[in-house]
């Protein structure tokens, strides 16, 4: 079974910095894309960044590109999201996910097959 565990929450002031890892219990995780996802309280899930396997192909939404950075670790087994000039619309749980056999980036929550628990992230103005 595919385990995801985030950790790198916490509580900032806006303009401030955060940096997420996802920690995934998979021996082939190099070979599915991964993705960062978000949901506020009375808000639908969304996308927030989605990495490729091999080659590390990016897609953020516009509401974090330029301020967001998703990276990854295939030795390591690791997945991050560098989160910059964070803002109060910011604030929500934030979740890992890894896809069941694609390899391409996507912001499609249907996509994804295994997900984390979740890490919460508050910015305060």
């Amino acid at each position: 079974e595919v385990q995801l565990v985030e950790s790198g929450g916490g509580s900032v002031q806006s303009g401030g910095s955060l940096r997420l890892s996802c920690a995934v219990s998979r021996y082939t995780y190099s070979r599915y894309s991964m993705g960062w996802f978000r949901q506020a309280p009375g808000k639908e899930r969304e996308g927030v960044a989605s990495i490729s396997s091999y080659y590390a192909a990016t897609i953020y939404a516009a509401s974090v590109k330029g301020r967001f950075t998703i990276s990854r670790d295939n030795g390591e087994n690791t997945l991050y999201l560098q989160m910059n000039a964070l803002k109060p619309d910011d604030t929500a749980m934030y979740y890992c996910a890894s896809t069941r056999g694609n390899s391409y980036p996507s912001l499609n929550g249907a996509d994804f097959a295994y997900w984390g628990q979740g890490t919460q992230v508050t910015v305060s103005s």
